[in-house]
Order: structure tokens, then C-alpha cells, then sequence
């Protein structure tokens, strides 16, 4: 099983959207600093996830979520 996940900092600011097949073993390496990207701005929370069976399928719907539309899309679902 595959999961999509928000992640959401501290200061409420900043999200970043990852695949992972274990979200806290994850969210534990991005809140240690391990992942260049989201390392300036730590600590991250998840606050959504949604599952696949297949690492295609997640991987589609991550790049959908990195689009504008789904940008969008993620700002209405969780922040309105």
C-alpha cells in the first residue's frame, strides 16, 4: 500500500506533498532534517493522507496535487 501525504509546518506556512509506504517513519525523517527540501522548515505535521495499491497511482495523484489545480484543489479541501 501506497500513501499521498500533506505535510503542514508549524508555522502554517509552508506545505509539502510526498508518497511514502510508511508516513511516519516519513514525517520522522523530514522533521530530522533528512530531506534537503523540507529541511529550512521544520517541524512538519501530516494532515492528510489518501492510499493506493500501486506506487503508479500515487505517484499520479502526487503529481496532480503539485499542480496548480491541485494546489487549489488541497487549499479548499483543507483550509476553507
Amino acid at each position: 500500500m501506497y500513501y499521498i501525504y500533506i505535510l503542514l509546518n508549524e508555522a502554517k506556512n509552508r506545505t509539502y506533498t510526498g508518497v511514502s509506504e510508511d508516513i511516519n517513519e516519513r514525517l520522522a525523517e523530514h522533521n530530522a532534517g533528512r530531506v534537503k527540501s523540507s529541511s529550512p522548515y521544520r517541524p512538519y505535521e501530516v494532515i492528510y493522507t489518501e492510499s493506493f495499491e500501486t506506487l503508479s497511482e500515487a505517484r499520479q495523484k502526487e503529481k496532480f496535487y503539485k499542480s496548480t489545480t491541485g494546489r487549489r484543489r488541497l487549499k479548499e479541501m483543507l483550509f476553507m
